[in-house]
């Protein structure tokens, strides 16, 4: 039977005497393919696959307190369980009790007598030991520093002893743990498309009328369902069964993008795009560019392919639409961030933790950090807020340099104030192309926006039109501009009776456009000077660069 890598990495480390303290974080709620037979929890996975020949399995959580899984007659022989037959609950109670049993049978392989193999994991193990601020919390840092010892003792160390700290995230945990030279960090992630494929195999014996379309293989729904749960496809599978409503190839977009805003637990947009380069007017040099990146892609030749993007440009120039646009042109999905950000300690970190993990399962996708620069941090923000906006900075960086990324996650960012993003984060190898979008610089321009609108709305404008009001039609538009100027002429068509000119005309009488002149020109300059290529800039513009 196959292990995960992370599991075979754990039996290396193990084996290897390089570490017997793991701190396990990541997909841990999920279930997990149990000796090639059924699916169960990472507990039950620790139990029966990795720790099936240890003497003595032990586990804690708040709820339960301490519970011996197996090897209760060992447990028993030991004088301090004769002491103290109940079992603890708190932590610090619990903790030291542990200790204890450990240390003893140490000293029992020590000293030539029995030697037992002892396996022992701790379910959340941040809300025991949690990553709060300040060293003042004496109790709480006496406890991260005797779970520590587990690992950092040499005694314990030298012993046939395996312990597992198990935790959503590892920025929750206590720093004493988690920069513990001797603990190894191991991130449980999403399952793979073959470890996807297993686990439908395996629910296909109590599924099958639900899996009917896809039988007897399994890879082409395995494939599109990539960056789901096990858990999520065994309760929609469940769920199938129980409503007799077979899975169809045509569900599985929407289905993907529920089960994975569902994992996600809101902390993204999952947007898979019908549009295209066709469907974003203007510009065209740009679009030549962009579609070049994407037949790389396809091919997946992936030397000149670029990390990331940056879009500028004026409010409403359509920096959102152009990246749905490039996603529909590539046929990847659009993983778009919301706001990770949390009032609690170390809960913002512990966000993107957690959607960068499932940014690794996903396979390949766009990641839109929309109004980036606000979003991304400062490396230097001061004690304002404690850090933060400069951890979120590095954490960003980490991921956007990573080489191991390159054509799979392409990052794009998203501002009307790209000066104010921290200069590091736009260079190459984190944003290689920076791509201007620009409002209409002439009437003919304007009018082509507005007539493309209208007509998605079935109302029809000619060349007749645009000759008889030409000068009344506005330049420096955007196409969030043009959108209100085409609902407004819907509106008119609709309830006043009248053409489709004169409603345009009266639109228009009048019209003030929404963003101030001044800030639609400094914005404009910002965007020309931040163009990676001339020819992205229209030639009304280039002056500005």
């Amino acid at each position: 039977m196959s292990l995960p890598n992370w599991a075979e990495k754990l039996i290396s480390l193990y084996a290897s005497t390089a570490a017997n303290q793991f701190l396990l974080f990541g997909n841990v709620n999920d279930r997990f393919v149990l000796e090639g037979k059924t699916l169960g929890s990472l507990y039950e996975f620790l139990s029966r696959v990795m720790l099936p020949r240890f003497d003595v399995i032990l586990s804690y959580d708040l709820g339960n307190g301490v519970r011996i899984d197996k090897g209760g007659e060992i447990v028993q022989k030991w004088p301090g369980y004769r002491e103290t037959p109940e079992l603890p609950r708190a932590p610090r109670a619990a903790t030291e009790w542990l200790t204890r049993f450990f240390r003893y049978c140490a000293n029992l392989t020590r000293l030539g007598q029995d030697c037992y193999q002892i396996g022992f994991y701790m379910k959340a193990a941040h809300l025991v030991a949690p990553a709060l601020p300040g060293a003042l919390n004496y109790d709480l840092n006496a406890l991260a520093l005797l779970m520590r010892d587990w690992a950092a003792d040499d005694q314990l160390a030298r012993h046939s002893l395996a312990t597992f700290l198990i935790s959503d995230n590892l920025h929750d945990l206590h720093p004493l743990i988690v920069t513990n030279p001797r603990a190894a960090a191991i991130e449980v992630p999403i399952p793979s498309s073959d470890e996807l494929r297993e686990a439908i195999t395996l629910l296909s014996k109590d599924h099958a009328p639900a899996l009917a379309e896809f039988a007897p293989a399994y890879d082409s729904l395995a494939a599109q369902l990539t960056g789901t749960t096990l858990t999520s496809v065994e309760n929609l599978l469940r769920t199938r069964t129980y409503e007799r409503q077979p899975l169809h190839a045509h569900d599985l977009v929407d289905m993907r993008k529920e089960l994975v805003e569902r994992d996600s637990a809101g902390l993204i947009d999952f947007i898979e795009s019908k549009r295209t380069l066709d469907d974003f007017h203007a510009q065209d040099k740009l679009k030549a560019w962009l579609r070049q990146d994407v037949k790389l892609w396809q091919m997946n030749d992936v030397q000149a392919l670029p990390m990331g993007y940056l879009i500028c440009g004026p409010v409403g120039t359509g920096k959102t639409y152009l990246v749905e646009c490039l996603a529909g042109e590539a046929g990847v999905p659009v993983v778009k961030l919301k706001n990770f950000r949390d009032k609690w300690v170390g809960s913002t970190e512990g966000n993107l933790e957690k959607i960068f993990r499932l940014l690794q399962g996903l396979g390949r996708c766009f990641v839109f950090i929309d109004e980036a620069d606000q979003s991304l941090g400062k490396r230097e923000a001061g004690s304002s807020d404690s850090g933060l906006s400069g951890r979120i900075y590095g954490m960003f960086a980490e991921q956007m340099s990573n080489p191991a990324n390159r054509g799979r996650i392409v990052w794009i960012l998203a501002s009307s104030r790209p000066d104010l993003i921290e200069v590091d984060l736009k260079r190459p190898g984190r944003v290689d192309v920076k791509i201007p979008i620009f409002p209409t610089t002439n009437p003919t321009e304007s009018f082509a926006l507005i007539r493309a609108l209208s007509k998605r709305r079935g109302i029809e404008l000619n060349d007749a039109d645009f000759a008889a009001i030409e000068p009344m039609i506005p330049t420096l538009l955007t196409p969030g501009a043009a959108e209100a100027i085409a609902v407004k002429l819907y509106r008119s068509v609709k309830t006043a009776n009248c053409s489709a000119q004169e409603a345009l005309r009266d639109t228009l009488d009048g019209y003030q456009n929404p963003v101030p002149a001044d800030v639609m020109q400094f914005q404009i300059a910002i965007a020309a000077r931040e163009a990676s290529d001339g020819d992205f800039v229209p030639e009304a513009f280039r002056s500005l660069r």
